[in-house]
């Protein structure tokens, strides 16, 4: 397949060249685009030196597949076009993820989604690690709502986001300064900021609501009652997630256990006693999502469950589940076959 990276010399975008030579994608030619000033730099890749190019809508066309690690306006401007010009687009950006015409898409969950989409959605970081473990649940005992409080890395925003925090924690620990921002609305270092994106008229963040928006689609349950807060916090990354669930039908931690020990791309890490449970330090550079201190949740009787998860943010929220959704496009499984 001849694949193009857009928005390579990202964060993301170094993710998905590394994802694509670990899982041995089937790449004939891969071409990595970023912005005119990054146009003739040549990066290592598990596919050889390759210079990157400076994007253009021409210079994509022949594409079997792009890879788009670029912001959502960027994605609108030119996701059409690549499109309308026979290339199958994976986009990472939140442009398209609410179209009906296009499929939000993560593997594990829903697919089948992906059917013979030209343009697939991936979903929000956070998004994706939540409903990972979420469905499998669903599945086996329903759900009547859910309770997410999100504790979310400087990865999140990017390369640029974990320099900030690096510099900043630097500058506080050897110079003895109060630490500045520029990415963040608050300084980060020894922090946590109740805010990410933008408030909505509902008092929720834009990024809270889309947790709700996003799993509703992906997981086919439109009028599903969710509630997110979400938290930027000082790692590097890696998200956490603390989940209430209220399911449909009784539920016991024994067999919540039993389920996510048996879901693809999830790895329970549950042993209190021993010092067992998600941490971001352990999930960092892991593809599945860790699952823990899964107890039951006295308000709800035998129908809650509390549980924490920890997922990387530039794997399985981002650059992994972008791959895998390639992986699943027709063209690909065939040759697969």
């Amino acid at each position: 397949m001849r694949v193009g990276i857009v928005g390579a010399t990202g964060a993301v975008g170094r993710e998905l060249v590394d994802v694509l030579g670990r899982r041995a994608f089937p790449v004939t030619s891969l071409r990595l685009f970023a912005s005119a000033r990054s146009a003739g730099t040549k990066t290592k890749t598990p596919f050889g030196e390759i210079a990157i190019e400076a994007f253009s809508d021409e210079a994509v066309r022949d594409l079997d597949i792009a890879l788009l690690a670029v912001s959502g306006d960027f994605a609108k401007a030119h996701a059409p076009a690549m499109v309308a010009a026979g290339v199958t687009v994976i986009d990472n950006s939140s442009a398209f993820r609410l179209q009906d015409d296009v499929p939000l898409v993560v593997p594990e969950v829903n697919a089948a989604a992906i059917g013979g989409a030209r343009l697939i959605a991936n979903p929000n970081c956070t998004t994706a690690i939540l409903v990972v473990a979420l469905e499998p649940l669903r599945q086996a005992f329903g759900l009547k709502r859910v309770i997410v409080s999100t504790y979310q890395a400087a990865s999140g925003a990017g390369a640029e986001g974990m320099a900030e925090l690096e510099r900043e924690t630097r500058r506080v620990l050897v110079e003895g300064v109060k630490p500045e921002h520029d990415v963040f609305r608050w300084p980060l270092a020894f922090n946590v900021i109740p805010q990410i994106d933008a408030f909505q008229p509902n008092g929720y963040t834009r990024e809270e609501m889309k947790v709700v928006w996003e799993s509703r689609k992906i997981m086919g349950v439109a009028d599903l009652p969710i509630s997110c807060t979400a938290v930027r916090i000082p790692t590097m990354r890696v998200h956490a997630e603390a989940v209430t669930i209220e399911t449909e039908r009784p539920v016991t931690p024994e067999a919540a256990r039993e389920v996510l020990r048996r879901a693809a791309g999830v790895k329970v890490v549950d042993d209190p006693a021993q010092g067992l449970y998600p941490m971001p330090i352990n999930a960092t550079g892991q593809d599945d999502v860790e699952a823990g201190r899964i107890r039951a949740n006295p308000v709800f009787g035998d129908r809650g469950l509390d549980f924490f998860l920890c997922g990387d943010q530039l794997l399985k929220g981002a650059a992994l589940n972008a791959v895998q959704i390639a992986e699943r496009l027709p063209a690909v499984a065939r040759k697969a076959a």
